[in-house]
């Protein structure tokens, strides 16, 4: 049973050859078991090939990749597995990306990886307009209809053109605590942008970016171009479009909270990655699409800055609301 999707999805055609920052480059493809065994007894020179290419790597089947690229990926920009056997001979990941699915206790979710040059435009300027399938079921888990709520009335914060985008950001912020609150049994969470606001008006910090990019810079950087971009730092630009990136990741990650009751790091997961793609200046969508190449492809990327919402610094709720004041 499928819940929502944006109506992008369904749009979304990969470009292959035309992408300019191809998915069969830079990064190292994961196998699954079935695919594994599909190549291991394909004849002829490609399964010849593919065995000699897969490595396992931490217990799973991997396609490392070779001078910068699968080995797999031709000259003309398109897959030799795809080309010969057909798109169904794909794995999982390749045979899937960049399409998500989400599932939840009864129902599921799809969208776009941002990490996608393609899925990246399409999620910044394509229709997202939730395409509904089959109705939610009654009974649901206490904490999931908690998150269900409450992403709702995000969405709609982020649609209220009463304020500008760092003041929706603040308010964000602010409501996060209050839900988080009602995850962990206290009262229901209510909206109040114009107590958030007074608080961050009460701040007299000036925020600091430097150490939120000091904090990515030490991540794992797959790429020269992401290790130059974090050394462009500009005056923020809050780029209208930035709405976009937040619906996106409100979207991806607000519900993944059921699995640990944790709604706040993620929430400040999203601010600081806006708040740093603001400063990043440049082509939205290409710096977008870049930090989620970078970032969301990375799970210990992720980790790392899931845990830094509450032992770094730089994500402070008071550094946070500062940045976002100024």
């Amino acid at each position: 049973m499928i819940f929502s999707y944006p109506k992008y999805y369904e749009d979304f055609r990969c470009i292959a050859d035309k992408c300019e920052d191809s998915c069969c480059q830079e990064w190292e493809v994961d196998v699954d078991d079935e695919a594994a065994a599909f190549y291991q007894n394909l004849p002829g020179e490609l399964g010849d090939r593919l065995r000699q290419v897969m490595k396992r790597i931490d217990g799973g089947v991997r396609l490392p990749i070779e001078n910068g690229r699968c080995p797999m990926w031709r000259q003309d920009g398109l897959c030799e597995i795809q080309f010969q056997e057909g798109h169904d001979a794909l794995c999982h990941t390749c045979r899937t990306f960049p399409r998500l699915t989400h599932e939840y206790e009864g129902f599921t979710e799809r969208d776009l990886e941002l990490s996608c040059p393609e899925a990246a435009r399409m999620i910044f300027t394509g229709d997202d307009r939730l395409v509904m399938g089959e109705p939610l079921p009654e009974t649901r888990d206490e904490i999931l209809e908690i998150l269900l709520q409450s992403r709702c009335v995000a969405m709609d914060l982020l649609k209220d053109s009463t304020y500008s985008l760092p003041q929706k950001l603040i308010i964000l912020l602010v409501y996060a605590h209050h839900v988080q609150s009602w995850i962990d049994g206290g009262e229901k969470a209510v909206l109040t942008p114009e107590d958030a606001l007074q608080l961050a008006a009460n701040i007299q910090q000036q925020g600091q970016i430097c150490p939120i990019l000091e904090f990515y810079q030490a991540l794992e950087i797959l790429t020269q171009r992401w290790k130059d971009r974090l050394e462009m730092i500009t005056e923020p630009v809050w780029d209208d479009r930035l709405v976009r990136f937040m619906t996106y990741g409100i979207r991806r990650y607000w519900l993944q909270a059921v699995s640990d009751w944790d709604l706040l790091c993620r929430v400040k997961f999203l601010i600081g990655g806006c708040i740093l793609l603001a400063h990043l200046g440049g082509d939205l969508v290409a710096t977008a699409q870049l930090w989620s190449k970078e970032i969301e492809n990375d799970p210990d990327n992720v980790e790392r800055l899931l845990d830094g919402a509450y032992t770094s610094p730089a994500f402070t709720d008071l550094n946070l609301i500062s940045l976002l004041k100024a």
